[in-house]
């Protein structure tokens, strides 16, 4: 059967308009971008980059970006990233061979991102390992702040938890975002301790601290020896110690809090050492126990990294948890636990769910879900992410159309997504 000119015309029509949509016979078109921040993989030396990916909207399969992977310099770990509200620019922090920085990227309309010359910033502290943003302000914590002794060399911070700690103070740095379409970066000085009449670059925080969240005016720091450091965020970036600004979560010392998230009205902290959840509300800064926490995750042999929560947009929440079979291993296999969170707040593990937990790639060490909801990715130690469909209003996860597993350049520590550029 042969079409007329009018059906030939139609037909070229539906094909440009499906290619300038980047659609294609078996996918809906992109609906967010994914970006894997690795380091180098001790086996083939490749990494130190970010591997960026398109996500098919009508299968969640991801295809690698054209020029990916980008580079954030040979020397240079990227370990962690967040973008800017308005998803035009991609602020990645590295722990350097030299030097430590925060790296500004641009991303293009396609994902493609570009590294800004003029928009590489140092970092006060040493080895950096977490920021946030939060009311037009970049938060960078470093595991060692600057302060020194008069040999030059950082002393031990006083712990709550373990007297003979050896560990140094951590810090956090606080940049100005520009609201003038450029995103550039401004340090902000911390104009509460002073040395010499000058305010110094950065605000203390307890020992070796891990995790930073922003939470409606509050930043809180888990620290290294099971405590939490909360900083009220207040107008020019100044962070004030609120009156119970150290908390001890565990006395026992023999925790390790390996992740903390917010959803709804909660905050979530989970514990590698003994496999738990736990679940607090914030009040004045403060962490408050909800009854019923710590939660026991699925599983005996699990170490939970991190948390994230998903709603349907009623009255469905749930709560997922990314464990790493094993620290030590590169063969050990990781998992995602599913729970619901009921309308009293308490947990209650998805039951009657073939899979749950549900498997992903070896060792992951970060998950997220996309910007439309609808799919979910980790980032995996064995230089893979794992895709799911997510169910939203069910909770469940299922196996991608098109394969769900996707291999990345070098070894991943964390993942940023992004939604379309209008």
């Amino acid at each position: 059967m042969k079409c007329g000119g009018s059906g030939r015309l139609v037909l070229a029509c539906a094909v440009s308009i499906a290619l300038l949509l980047g659609m294609t016979a078996c996918g809906g078109g992109t609906v967010g971008y994914l970006w894997v921040l690795a380091g180098k993989s001790s086996a083939n030396t490749v990494g130190n980059s970010i591997t960026g990916f398109k996500i098919d909207n009508y299968t969640g399969n991801l295809t690698e970006i054209v020029n990916s992977p980008f580079t954030t310099g040979s020397t240079h770990t990227p370990v962690y990233g967040v973008t800017s509200s308005d998803g035009r620019y991609l602020y990645v922090v590295n722990q350097g061979e030299i030097a430590n920085s925060v790296v500004q990227f641009s991303v293009g309309g396609d994902g493609v991102l570009t590294p800004l010359s003029n928009s590489i910033y140092n970092s006060t502290g040493h080895t950096p390992v977490w920021m946030d943003i939060g009311s037009g302000y970049l938060y960078v914590l470093d595991a060692v702040s600057p302060a020194k002794d008069a040999a030059g060399v950082a002393p031990a911070c006083a712990s709550l938890t373990n007297p003979a700690n050896t560990a140094p103070c951590g810090s956090v740095q606080v940049f100005t975002i520009a609201t003038d379409g450029t995103g550039l970066l401004t340090p902000v000085t911390n104009t509460s301790i002073k040395v010499n009449n000058v305010g110094i670059s950065y605000f203390p925080t307890g020992p070796a601290p891990t995790r930073m969240k922003y939470v409606s005016g509050t930043l809180l720091i888990v620290n290294g020896d099971g405590t939490v450091t909360s900083y009220a965020a207040g107008t020019a970036g100044q962070l004030t110690a609120t009156a119970n600004s150290t908390q001890v979560l565990d006395a026992s010392a023999s925790s390790n809090i390996t992740s903390i998230t917010s959803g709804g009205n909660y905050i979530y902290l989970t514990d590698g050492a003994k496999n738990l959840i736990y679940q607090y509300t914030v009040a004045s800064g403060v962490l408050q126990p909800v009854q019923g926490s710590p939660y026991g995750n699925l599983g005996s042999a699990t170490n939970p990294v991190w948390t994230l929560t998903t709603t349907d947009g009623s009255t469905n929440t749930f709560l997922y948890v990314l464990n790493s079979g094993s620290s030590s291993t590169l063969t050990a296999a990781g998992s995602i636990s599913v729970y619901q969170v009921l309308s009293s707040g308490r947990l209650n593990a998805l039951g009657g769910v073939t899979g749950n937990p549900f498997p992903t790639g070896a060792n992951p060490v970060c998950l997220l879900v996309d910007p439309s909801q609808k799919y979910v990715y980790s980032s995996n130690g064995d230089g893979t992410v794992t895709g799911y469909e997510l169910v939203r209003s069910e909770g469940l996860l299922n196996q991608l159309r098109r394969g769900s597993q996707f291999t990345v350049a070098g070894k991943p520590t964390c993942l940023v997504t992004s939604g379309i550029l209008s």
